[in-house]
C-alpha cells in the first residue's frame, strides 16, 4: 500500500491559491495561516507557502518525445475520472501546457496524461494509467 507524501511549493498568495486547488480542484481545505495553507491532494498532503519570488522553470525533460516542465508534480487519478478533469479544467478556462493525450499506448505504462500550472505559474501533471497496476512496470 503507498503511504501519502507531504509536499511544499512556493506560491504568489493564498487567495488565488485557494481558488485552484480548493475551489477548481475540490481539494478539502486543512491547516492554515497568513502565510499558508494546507490541501488534501488527492489524498497527500501539500502546503503552499507564500513566495517573496516565485522559482523559475529551470529545465524541460523529454518523454515520449514531449518536453514536459521540470520541476512539476501532480496526482494519479483513476482512469474513468481523468476526462471528467480534463472537461472540468477546460471549461474553467484553464490553459493547459500539453494537451490531455494517451501516451505509451499498448505498452505496460500506457497512460492519459495533461499538464498545466496553478494561478502562481507551478507546474502540475495529472495522469492516469489505462492498467493502475502497471504504475511502477518497467
Amino acid at each position: 500500500m503507498l503511504k501519502p507524501f507531504h509536499y511544499a511549493f512556493p506560491v504568489k498568495d493564498i487567495a488565488s491559491t485557494r481558488r485552484f486547488y480548493r475551489d477548481l480542484l475540490g481539494c478539502v481545505e486543512g491547516r492554515s495561516t497568513e502565510t499558508w495553507v494546507d490541501f488534501d491532494f488527492f489524498g497527500n498532503q501539500i502546503s503552499a507557502h507564500i513566495a517573496a519570488q516565485m522559482p523559475p522553470l529551470v529545465a524541460h525533460g523529454h518523454v515520449d518525445g514531449i518536453e514536459v516542465p521540470i520541476p512539476h508534480f501532480g496526482a494519479i487519478v483513476d482512469w474513468d475520472d481523468f476526462d471528467h478533469l480534463a472537461k472540468k479544467l477546460e471549461s474553467a478556462g484553464i490553459e493547459f501546457v500539453i494537451t490531455p493525450r494517451i501516451r505509451f499506448v499498448g505498452q505496460p505504462g500506457e497512460q492519459a496524461t495533461m499538464f498545466l500550472c496553478d494561478f502562481s505559474g507551478n507546474p502540475l501533471e495529472f495522469k492516469a494509467f489505462r492498467h493502475p497496476e502497471n504504475v511502477f512496470a518497467a
